[in-house]
């Protein structure tokens, strides 16, 4: 496919479901994971990889601190020594 941009159309199921027409999927396989960008009424659908590992990390850590700030506002915060932020820093 490399940069040929292609067009089709396709409908969202009752359950939120989209069909990628087969055309369109030829390098997909069932199990990959896909990141789908919301930008205003636009949808970027894009296959991850490795390289997008650290951008989905960055979500997930941008995720988990903006929960923890919310947590933080409403009280809901403990005080820990170094050694237990570590240890629950490894469980994520």
């Amino acid at each position: 496919m490399g940069n040929r941009m292609d067009v089709a159309i396709t409908k969202m199921s009752s359950k939120g479901q989209v069909v990628i027409p087969a055309e369109m999927r030829e390098d997909l396989h069932e199990g990959d994971k896909l990141i789908i960008i919301k930008n205003g009424v636009q949808f970027i659908l894009k296959k991850a990889s490795e390289m997008e590992k650290q951008f989905t990390e960055d979500l997930e850590f941008a995720r988990r601190t903006e929960e923890a700030l919310a947590r933080y506002e409403t009280g809901e915060f403990k005080e820990m020594t170094k050694e237990e932020f570590e240890k629950e820093l490894e469980e994520w």
